[in-house]
C-alpha cells in the first residue's frame, strides 16, 4: 500500500510502521497511508531554522513577494491537475475552487503587500519619537524576522488553502515553515508540495511537509519559532498547554472551530433582496465544502415572527441540493472528509436535537447520485430549529462540523446580539439588513465576540465576498472559542512572524540602521545634483541646500489671480487685525510650488515625473520681502514593480525644508519622485558595435545556440534592417489582444531569454549565409546600423513594424537593438 511521503531536510522520506489509512470520501476506496514515525522531528525543526531562515531572512520583502508571486502563476498554471484529487476528498469543482485558486489567491495577494514595506529584510514601524529636546538623542521601532520556524498544524478539510494561507504570511516575513496537515486528505497537500519543489522557486528549507499525525512536534520548539493551529477547540486547548510552549514563550496562534451566526434583520421580511439574500447565504454556508468550513453558519438568528418563513425558505434551497459524486456537473455537495467524520457528526448533531427539533434532513436517510451513500462519507443536510435559545443552549456549545445550522427566533436587536455572543467567541458573524441604523447597533455590540463581521444588503451583494470567505487583508480568527488568536490581516498577519525591537541612538545612526532619513541626522552632501542620480545610487540623507528666493508682494498677487485663492491674509492687508498675521502672507502652495523651483534639477535626467505629496506642515508665516531657501534631503527609497510602457523605476521620497532669512524652518513637505533605474545592458552606438565586433573571431564557440559567430553577425544586420524599414515583408505574429501586453517587454530589464525562436528565421536549422566571410558581414552590420540611424533622423515620427512587437518608434527600437546586441554578444562572450 502507497505511503505518503514527507519532505524534509531537503529530500523526500517515509515513516516507518503503518500510519493512518486514508480513504476516498466519495468512494470508500482506500487511497494510502501516512505516518511520520521514525523521522527525526527535531532535526526537522532546526533545518528549517538554519538553512531555509538564513536565506529568507536576507531576502527583501520585494525579493520575497516576488519569490509568491511566481510561484503563485507557477501553481495557477498547473491547477487542473489537483481538482481530480481534490473530488477525493469529497470536494465539488466548487468547493476545490475555494481550496485550490483560494489558496494560490492567498500567494498573490499576500505578494502584492510588499509594496507596503521597504526594500529591505526588515520593517521599520510608525513614526520617530524624540526622547530629548533638540532631537539628538531619539528612537525607532523596527521589526525583524524571527530566527525559528512556523509549525502550522491544521486538522480541518483544507489541504491546500489550510497550508498556504499560512506558509504565505510566514514566507513574506522571512520565516520558513514546517506543515504538519490534516491526516485525512494530507495526499492533496503533499501533491502541491511535490510541485512546490520541483519549481525550485522556494530556497531550500523556506517548506518541509510532515505527511501524518507527528504527537512530539512540540517538544522541541524554541521561543524563536511560531505555533499555529487549525482545529477543534478541544484539541487547541490541549495543545496550547504544552509544557514546552509555556517554558518557551513560545507564540501560539489558534483557529479553532467556532459557532459563527448569522441575523437577520427586522427590516428584511420575505419579498425584500436581504431576505433571499440571508436564505441563499445560509443555504450555501451550510452546503459548500459539505458544512466543513471553520467560518459556516452554525446558528441562524431570525427575529420570532419571520421563523416559518424562514424555515420554509431554507427548506425550499435545500431541496436543490443534489449531494453525490463531486464531479458530475448536476450535484451540489459532495461528502465529509471520512467515515469517521460522519460519526462525529451524527453524534453532535443528536445532542443539539435533544432540544431542538429537527426540523429538515435525516441522519439515517440520503439519497445521492452518481455514488454509493453507503461506501461513501455522505451525509444529508439538516436543519434544526431551537425555540428557546436563551434555556437550552447545545446549539452555542456544540459544533457539529458539516451540513447543519439551527434557526433561533430573537425579539430585539439586543436579543440577536446576546444570542450571537452567547456562542463565546467566532471567527465570523454576519446581519442582513438594508437598515444602517440596525447595522450600526449590531456591529458596534457584537464586535468584541466576533473577528469578522459582515453587513449583507443589497447593494453590496454582487461585489460581496460572502459571509464565510476569510480574505488575506483582513483578520482572520476570533476570541474565545475561536482560539483567540490572528491569521493573514495584511500587514498585520506579517508581523505576527517578525520581533519588534525599539532602537534607540542618534539621528545619524538611525538613519543608517533604519534606512529612512531621520530629522536633525546629519547630511550627505553629493557630488551632484540629487535628481542627477539613478535609483540604485540614492542614498537616505543624500542632501542639497539650494540658493535663495525673496517672496515678493507681486508674487503673492499673481498666485491669488493664477489660483483664484483671495483668502484674505494674501490679498487684504486691512484684514489682519486679530488674525495671527502681521503682514501679507505668501500662500503655504505658493511656497511649496517656490520651493519646487528652487530645488528641482532642470535638465533631462533619471527622475521621470513627480509623484505626489504625502505630507506638508506650514510652520511659520512667509511674508513678502521674506527670503526663503530649501534644504531638499533623501528620506526613503521604495522599490516599485515595472509596469506599462515605461522603463523600470522606484520611488524616491525627498524631504523638503524651507527656511526663512533667519534659518527658522518655514514649512516641511515630503515630496514623492519616480526615478529611472540604472540599465543592466551595455548601451550600443557605432562605436560600441564596432569595438564589440572587434573582439569576435571565427572560432568563437556560443554559450547557447547553434549559431557561428557570422550567422549571429547576420542577424543582427537583419533586424536592423527590418527597424530602418528596409524589410517589412512580413505579418506581425504576435496576435492582436496579446500586442500591448508583449509590447512591454521592450521595456523592461530584464534579458532575452535564451534559444528564442524568432517567427521569421527557420526552426530547427541555419540560415544560409550571404557573405563571404565573417569581415564583410561585421562591415555589413555597421552599415545597416548607419542607415537605421539616418532613416530616422529624416523621419523622427515614423514607425517600423516588428514581427513580434508590431509598430516601433525610434525609441523603441533603441531598447530592443540594445536588448538584442548585449543578448548575443554575451551568447559568444564578448562583453566580457
Amino acid at each position: 500500500m502507497k505511503k505518503l511521503e514527507s519532505y524534509i531536510n531537503g529530500k523526500w522520506a517515509s515513516g516507518s510502521g503503518d500510519g493512518l489509512i486514508m480513504h476516498d470520501a466519495i468512494t470508500g476506496e482506500i487511497i494510502g497511508l501516512s505516518t511520520t514515525a521514525g523521522l527525526d522531528i527535531p532535526e526537522v525543526l532546526q533545518y528549517g531554522r538554519t538553512k531555509g531562515g538564513e536565506v529568507l531572512r536576507k531576502m527583501t520583502f520585494q525579493e520575497r513577494g516576488n519569490m509568491l508571486k511566481k510561484l503563485a502563476l507557477y501553481l495557477t498554471k498547473r491547477k487542473e491537475e489537483f481538482y481530480e484529487l481534490s473530488y477525493r476528498t469529497g470536494a465539488t469543482r466548487v468547493d476545490s475552487w475555494i481550496d485550490i485558486e483560494g489558496g494560490f489567491g492567498n500567494l498573490f495577494a499576500n505578494a502584492s503587500l510588499r509594496k507596503l514595506f521597504p526594500n529591505q529584510p526588515y520593517h521599520v514601524e510608525g513614526d520617530p519619537i524624540d526622547l530629548s529636546r533638540g532631537g539628538r538623542f531619539m528612537a525607532h521601532h523596527i521589526l525583524v524576522p524571527k530566527r525559528g520556524v512556523a509549525v502550522h498544524i491544521n486538522a480541518f478539510n483544507f489541504p491546500i488553502w489550510g497550508m498556504l494561507e499560512k506558509c504565505a504570511v510566514n514566507w513574506m516575513a522571512g520565516v520558513p515553515a514546517v506543515v504538519l496537515p490534516a491526516p485525512q486528505t494530507a495526499y492533496l497537500t503533499e501533491a502541491v508540495v511535490r510541485v512546490i519543489v520541483d519549481s525550485g522557486i522556494l530556497p531550500e528549507g523556506a517548506l518541509q511537509l510532515l505527511s501524518g499525525m507527528t504527537k512530539n512536534i512540540l517538544d522541541t520548539v524554541e521561543s524563536q519559532d511560531v505555533v499555529t493551529f487549525t482545529g477543534s477547540a478541544h484539541t487547541g486547548k490541549v495543545l496550547k498547554a504544552h509544557p514546552r510552549l509555556i517554558e518557551e514563550s513560545v507564540p501560539f496562534t489558534m483557529e479553532a472551530d467556532s459557532l459563527n451566526a448569522s441575523v437577520l434583520g427586522k427590516d428584511a421580511i420575505p419579498g425584500t433582496p436581504e431576505f433571499d439574500l440571508f436564505i441563499k447565504e445560509v443555504r450555501k454556508e451550510m452546503t459548500v465544502k459539505s458544512g466543513q468550513k471553520c467560518t459556516a453558519i452554525r446558528r441562524i438568528i431570525v427575529p420570532a415572527n419571520l421563523v416559518e418563513d424562514v424555515q420554509i425558505a431554507l427548506a425550499q434551497q435545500l431541496d436543490k441540493v443534489t449531494i453525490g459524486d463531486p464531479r458530475l456537473k448536476e450535484v451540489r455537495m459532495g461528502a465529509l472528509a471520512s467515515k469517521q467524520q460522519v460519526d462525529s457528526f451524527k453524534n453532535n448533531v443528536s445532542e443539539i436535537a435533544k432540544t431542538a427539533q429537527m426540523v429538515y434532513g435525516d441522519l439515517d436517510k440520503i439519497e445521492t447520485v452518481g455514488a454509493d451513500a453507503q461506501k461513501g462519507a455522505f451525509v444529508s443536510p439538516i436543519l434544526l430549529r431551537e425555540d428557546n435559545p436563551f434555556k437550552n443552549t447545545e446549539a452555542h456549545r456544540i459544533e457539529a462540523f458539516g451540513p447543519v445550522s439551527t434557526i433561533m427566533p430573537y425579539d430585539t436587536l439586543d436579543d440577536a446580539i446576546t444570542l450571537a455572543q452567547m456562542g463565546k467567541g467566532s471567527l465570523v458573524s454576519s446581519i442582513f439588513t438594508y437598515d444602517d441604523k440596525i447595522a450600526r447597533e449590531f456591529v458596534v455590540g457584537a464586535a468584541s465576540h466576533h473577528g469578522r463581521i459582515l453587513v449583507g444588503n443589497r447593494e453590496n451583494a454582487k461585489q460581496s465576498t460572502g459571509h464565510g470567505s476569510p480574505l488575506p487583508m483582513l483578520t482572520h480568527g476570533g476570541p474565545g472559542r475561536a482560539g483567540g488568536g490572528e491569521e493573514m490581516g495584511g500587514m498585520r498577519g506579517i508581523k505576527h512572524y517578525m520581533q519588534r525591537c525599539a532602537v534607540q541612538g542618534t539621528p545619524t545612526t538611525l538613519t543608517e540602521i533604519t534606512g529612512i532619513y531621520q530629522a536633525n541626522a546629519a547630511y550627505k552632501v553629493s557630488e551632484k545634483h540629487p535628481f542627477a542620480y539613478h535609483w540604485e545610487d540614492i542614498e537616505p540623507g543624500m542632501s542639497l541646500q539650494t540658493h535663495k528666493r525673496t517672496v515678493t508682494d507681486t508674487d503673492i498677487i499673481n498666485f491669488a489671480n493664477l489660483t483664484w485663492d483671495h483668502f484674505y491674509a494674501h490679498t487684504d492687508i486691512t484684514s489682519l487685525d486679530g488674525s495671527i498675521f502681521e503682514k501679507r502672507t505668501a500662500h503655504g502652495y505658493f511656497i511649496l510650488a517656490a520651493a519646487a523651483g528652487l530645488f528641482v534639477y532642470p535638465n533631462k535626467g533619471p527622475v521621470a515625473a513627480n509623484y505626489g505629496l504625502e505630507e506638508c506642515r506650514f510652520l511659520r508665516p512667509i511674508y513678502h520681502n521674506d527670503t526663503v531657501y530649501v534644504r531638499l534631503t533623501c528620506k526613503q527609497k521604495i522599490d516599485r514593480d515595472h509596469r506599462g510602457k515605461e522603463l523600470p523605476s522606484g520611488i524616491v521620497k525627498w524631504f523638503v525644508e524651507v527656511f526663512d532669512q533667519e534659518d527658522e524652518l518655514a514649512a516641511i513637505a515630503t515630496i514623492l519622485t519616480m526615478v529611472q533605474k540604472k540599465s543592466p545592458f551595455i548601451q550600443v552606438d557605432r562605436s560600441n558595435i564596432k569595438g564589440y565586433l572587434s573582439k569576435l573571431k571565427e572560432d568563437a564557440k556560443p554559450k547557447w545556440g547553434m549559431m557561428t559567430p557570422q550567422h549571429m553577425v547576420e542577424h543582427l544586420e537583419y533586424t536592423i534592417r527590418i527597424g530602418s524599414g528596409e524589410i517589412q515583408d512580413f505579418e506581425i505574429a504576435t496576435p492582436l489582444d496579446k500586442l500591448e501586453r508583449v509590447q512591454e517587454m521592450i521595456y523592461n530589464h530584464k534579458p532575452m531569454p535564451k534559444d528564442h525562436s524568432h517567427p521569421l528565421l527557420k526552426k530547427g536549422t541555419l540560415e544560409d549565409l550571404k557573405y563571404e566571410d565573417l569581415s564583410a558581414a561585421k562591415a555589413k552590420l555597421l552599415e545597416a546600423y548607419d542607415e537605421f540611424e539616418t532613416y530616422f533622423k529624416e523621419n523622427p515620427e515614423a514607425t517600423t513594424k516588428n514581427a513580434v512587437f508590431g509598430a516601433m518608434n525610434k525609441f523603441e527600437w533603441d531598447l530592443l537593438n540594445t536588448k538584442h546586441m548585449n543578448h548575443h554578444f554575451e551568447q559568444f562572450g564578448i562583453l566580457e
